[in-house]
């Protein structure tokens, strides 16, 4: 192994491999099919690129992510390693100039996705290009009861008739066992050597607490570790209103979301990996190729999708191995508002053959006509004027993307930006001489909080219906804010691109695939009763229900999960508590926020204690909501 060391010295700086790369390097290096299965932060991509690097020729690195892949080139082309991704959006002629690059540019590295092999003509253009090595990431989307099933993984295992030589890399941060096992058929690994890093993670502590003030909570726990953290919530929205709350009561904070501008997400970004500020405040978009390593804190406000999502999100924490958190805040609606978000906008096969032929009609295509047709799409627009549930919609789109019917643009965002210019007493001066304009700048400003503080995308179509007006007249107000320079706007037609890639054959398109939509439904259902039980059993270590969701059932308790500590803390009877509550109150008066944030009990037993207290007849409450004792 001397030689893979000296390429991660020279091209990573580093002097040693992680747990696993090592031997996974190895097997790859004699040409074996290998399955590595490294948690998030173990260092997946250097088990493919550096024996890449070791062989004459190209790796060819499957990917679905279009960002994980632009990351990574982006990575080896810093460290100048020729590397090149095709990626959606590039033009035919395009093309096949970055092939004949590859095939003439000395280029080490070429990523591309999936749907990118089924296309004949690219795969006649890479047999002929000297492949050293077949690397596939994420490697679970090739089964159907993985977290993220995409068929197209499910053609990869041809590449094996053109190059039956050589060696197959598949690799993932989660995979149950049944998982695993698809990825090795599936695939059509050849008895491949398979490396298993424990998902264990000794040095995190996995917490649910159930509380009914949230941010509360969380403020506690970002005041006590001060360190970098990560606070996940469910939606954009989310994102400006809570960075703004942490900041209003003194920690440093910035927010990320998908709805960003790229130049908003750098910077973004930057403020948290300089620590400049404490916490990022985001949506799941954010983390991806995030190597932290001092991260202390992650919390999540709302249930995460499936555990796979959570364990990934989770182990962000903690990975220069010092003590860490990962925090899920859960209250007693948590259950009903993740169905409703992941379950009940899951589309059924009625729904998905209808939205197809309206998705058809809308763009004039005829039966048995359309292939490799491109237009332009504004998914609220067209949810608008079908009225269509826009979830459910956005979520029926993705489906067909993945079986190949469509290809849908992956910069899926609002393209319509708006940011008031003027202070708010100008707007109010401005209102009351175009009262004709009012209700419709009125609902902007009540929908999105920020627009004075940053460039915010906004939906047309949602402030329309809210301001009982159409959408040509909110166009046309905000056109005539932008003339009198009261607001930044700027719009795009549509926000997404989509190519038909079969004809339209309707029904018939639609019963194809249903058996995938199932099994899709099905699979959703069981992840989120997955994390349901995550959260409700309260009689069992957290670390060990995550171990034995991936198939590791010889764990012992890890000490100091939220379970864990509970079991090992001495109770405390109610009167000590109550004690405590009326010593603080002989001082002064104070709400329950301050009497929790003064002791050390947790907030139901403090609140049991206030009740029986005021059952007893010694506190009472006052009208600004403070307790004080009775004379």
């Amino acid at each position: 192994m001397p030689e893979a060391l000296a390429i991660l010295q020279k091209y990573w700086k580093h002097d040693s491999f992680r747990p696993l790369q090592k031997e996974i390097i190895e097997s790859v290096q004699k040409g074996e099919d290998t399955l590595a299965i490294l948690p998030t932060g173990g260092g997946k991509s250097i088990c493919f690129q550096v024996p890449a690097l070791l062989k004459e020729g190209i790796c060819l690195v499957i990917s679905p992510l279009v960002a994980l892949m632009k990351d990574q080139v982006a990575n080896l082309q810093k460290r100048d390693i020729k590397a090149i991704a095709l990626t959606g959006g590039i033009r035919t002629d395009e093309l096949i100039d970055l092939l004949d690059n590859c095939q003439y540019g000395n280029y080490k590295f070429l990523y591309l996705s999936p749907e990118r092999l089924q296309q004949d003509w690219v795969l006649d253009r890479i047999k002929n290009l000297p492949i050293n090595l077949i690397a596939i990431d994420e490697a679970h989307c090739v089964s159907q009861w993985g977290h993220d099933f995409r068929p197209a993984y499910l053609k990869i295992s041809t590449l094996k008739k053109h190059f039956p030589k050589t060696p197959f890399i598949a690799l993932t941060a989660t995979a149950t066992p049944a998982v695993q096992h698809d990825i090795q058929e599936l695939l059509g690994l050849q008895k491949p050597n398979c490396f298993l890093q424990s998902f264990a993670r000794k040095n995190l502590a996995y917490m649910v607490f159930n509380v009914d003030d949230k941010m509360h909570l969380a403020q506690k726990i970002l005041q006590k570790n001060p360190e970098p953290s990560i606070l996940y919530v469910r939606n954009r929205k989310s994102c400006l209103t809570l960075s703004e709350q942490l900041q209003s009561v003194g920690f440093t904070a910035t927010f990320y979301h998908g709805g960003l501008s790229a130049r908003e997400k750098e910077k973004h970004m930057n403020l948290w990996l300089n620590e400049d500020v404490q916490v990022m405040v985001a949506t799941n978009a954010f983390g991806m190729g995030i190597d932290k390593p001092n991260v202390k804190t992650v919390i999540h406000t709302q249930l995460p999708e499936n555990i796979e999502n959570y364990y990934q999100e989770a182990g962000r924490a903690g990975r220069n191995g010092d003590k860490a958190f990962s925090i899920i805040l859960t209250n007693t609606s948590d259950a009903l508002q993740a169905k409703s978000q992941f379950i009940d906008s899951l589309p059924d096969k009625a729904f998905l053959n209808t939205l197809f032929i309206k998705l058809c009609n809308s763009f004039q295509i005829a039966y048995g006509e359309g292939i490799n047709e491109q237009f332009s799409f504004n998914l609220n627009r067209f949810c608008n004027k079908y009225n269509f549930p826009t979830l459910k919609t956005y979520n029926a789109l993705q489906f067909l993307d993945k079986q190949g019917i469509i290809t849908l643009s992956q910069e899926y965002s609002e393209k319509i930006t708006l940011q008031f210019l003027i202070e708010s007493k100008e707007v109010i001066r401005y209102i009351s001489l175009n009262p004709n304009d009012e209700e419709i700048i009125l609902t902007i400003l009540r929908t999105y909080p920020g627009i004075y503080e940053i460039k915010t995308a906004i939906n047309t179509a949602l402030i329309a219906k809210k301001a009982n007006a159409s959408e040509n007249e909110v166009i046309a107000v905000l056109h005539k804010l932008k003339e009198r320079d009261i607001v930044n706007f700027k719009a795009k037609d549509n926000d997404a691109n989509i190519l038909f890639n079969e004809v339209r054959e309707d029904e018939h398109t639609i019963s194809r695939v249903i058996k995938y939509l199932e099994k899709q439904n099905l699979q959703k259902r069981e992840h989120l009763q997955s994390v349901l039980h995550y959260i409700e059993k309260q009689d069992f270590c957290k670390s060990r229900l995550l171990l034995a969701y991936f198939g590791e059932t010889n764990s012992e308790d890890c000490q100091i999960c939220s379970y864990c500590i509970t079991k090992k803390e001495q109770p405390v009877s109610n009167s000590e508590i109550q004690s405590v509550i009326v010593n603080l109150l002989k001082n002064q008066d104070l709400d329950s926020r301050t009497i929790s944030s003064q002791i050390k009990f947790k907030d139901a037993e403090i609140v049991k204690a206030l009740q029986e207290l005021l059952e007893d007849d010694k506190i009472k409450i006052l009208p600004n909501n403070k307790y004080t004792l009775k004379k």
